[in-house]
C-alpha cells in the first residue's frame, strides 16, 4: 500500500500566485505585457544585428545569442503562468513539469557560459585591441557561440535521469509559478540528497569558473582602462563594457540571492518574487541596457525604424 501512495502523484498543480487571488487578472495583463515586452525588445536586437553590416562584430554576435536566451527563458515559464492566471488551468503533467525544468536547467547554463565568453570578448578588446581580430576571428566566434548551446543542453542531462526515478506521494502542489527545482525536491518522498549533490556539483563545474573568468576579465579590463591617461579615453573604453558589466552583476546577484542564501531565511514568496527579476525583468531590461549608452545600436534602432 506504501509503494502505491508513492506513485499516485502523475502531474503537478502550479499554484501561481495564490498569495493574491484578487489580482489575478492585473497579474495576468502585466505578465502578458512584460512577455510582448522581451520578444519585442530581443527581436528587434537580432533583426538589428542581422541586418546593419556595422554590428556584424563578434560583441553584436555573442549580444544576439543573448537575445534569443532571454526570448527562450521566458518563453519556458510565463506561457504557463499567464494560463494559470487567465484560465486556473494549475495542472501540468510530471513529463511536462521535469521537461520545463531541464529546458530552465539548460539555458540557466547557456547563459552563465554566453556572459563569460562576452566577458572574454570585451578583454580581448580592450586590453588587446592590436590583436582583437585575429584572436575573436569569425570562425571562433561560430566555436564559441556552439559550445555555450551545446554544452547548454548536455549538461542538465543528468538532472532529466535523476528526476524520474523520484516518487512523489506528500502533496502534488507547487507553490511557485513554474516547476521551480527547489519546490519541487520539497513534495519527494524519495532522498532527494544524491540528486541535490549532483546539482551542486554541476553547478560547481559550470558557475564558478564562468564566475571567476568572468571577474578576472573585468578586472584586467578595469585595470586597463585606469591606466588609460585621457578621461575622454576612459569613457570611451568603459562604455564598450558597463552595458554587459550591469547585466553580468544583476544576473549573479540575483542568483546568488535566490540559491545561496541560508536555509533559515529563505522563503517561497520572497523566491518567487527574486525568480520573476530574474526570469522576466531581467529579460526585458536587457535590450534597454544594450541600447542605452551604445551609439552603433541607436544608429542601428534609427535605420531600422525609418
Amino acid at each position: 500500500m506504501e509503494k502505491e501512495n508513492f506513485t499516485r502523484v502523475t502531474g503537478f498543480i502550479i499554484l501561481g500566485f495564490p498569495e493574491f487571488p484578487e489580482l489575478q487578472l492585473p497579474l495576468f495583463f502585466l505578465f502578458l505585457l512584460i512577455y510582448l515586452i522581451v520578444l519585442m525588445g530581443n527581436l528587434t536586437i537580432i533583426t538589428i544585428v542581422c541586418l546593419d553590416s556595422h554590428l556584424h562584430t563578434p560583441m553584436y554576435f555573442f549580444l544576439s545569442n543573448l537575445s534569443f536566451l532571454d526570448i527562450s527563458c521566458t518563453s519556458i515559464t510565463l506561457p504557463k503562468l499567464l494560463d494559470i492566471l487567465i484560465r486556473k488551468n494549475y495542472h501540468i503533467s510530471m513529463s511536462g513539469c521535469f521537461t520545463q525544468l531541464y529546458f530552465f536547467f539548460s539555458l540557466a547554463t547557456n547563459e552563465f557560459l554566453i556572459l563569460s565568453v562576452m566577458a572574454y570578448d570585451r578583454y580581448v578588446a580592450i586590453c588587446q585591441p592590436l590583436c582583437y581580430h585575429l584572436i575573436m576571428n569569425q570562425k571562433v566566434c561560430i566555436l564559441l557561440s556552439q559550445g555555450t548551446w551545446i554544452l547548454g543542453l548536455l549538461m542538465p542531462v543528468s538532472y532529466y535521469i535523476f528526476l524520474p526515478r523520484f516518487s512523489f506521494c506528500h502533496s502534488n502542489e507547487i507553490n511557485h509559478f513554474f516547476c521551480d527545482f527547489t519546490a519541487l525536491l520539497k513534495l519527494s518522498c524519495s532522498s532527494t540528497s544524491s540528486l541535490q549533490s549532483v546539482v551542486y556539483i554541476l553547478g560547481a563545474i559550470v558557475g564558478c569558473p564562468c564566475f571567476i573568468s568572468t571577474v578576472t576579465s573585468y578586472v584586467y579590463i578595469i585595470s586597463k582602462i585606469l591606466r588609460i591617461r585621457s578621461t575622454e579615453g576612459r569613457r570611451k573604453a568603459f562604455s564598450t563594457c558597463s552595458s554587459h558589466l550591469t547585466v553580468v552583476c544583476l544576473f549573479y546577484l540575483t542568483l546568488m540571492f535566490l540559491y545561496l542564501r541560508p536555509s533559515s531565511m529563505q522563503s517561497m514568496e520572497i523566491n518567487k518574487v527574486i525568480a520573476i527579476l530574474h526570469n522576466t525583468l531581467i529579460p526585458m531590461f536587457n535590450p534597454v541596457i544594450y541600447s542605452l549608452k551604445n551609439k552603433d545600436v541607436k544608429n542601428a534602432f534609427r535605420k531600422f525604424f525609418h
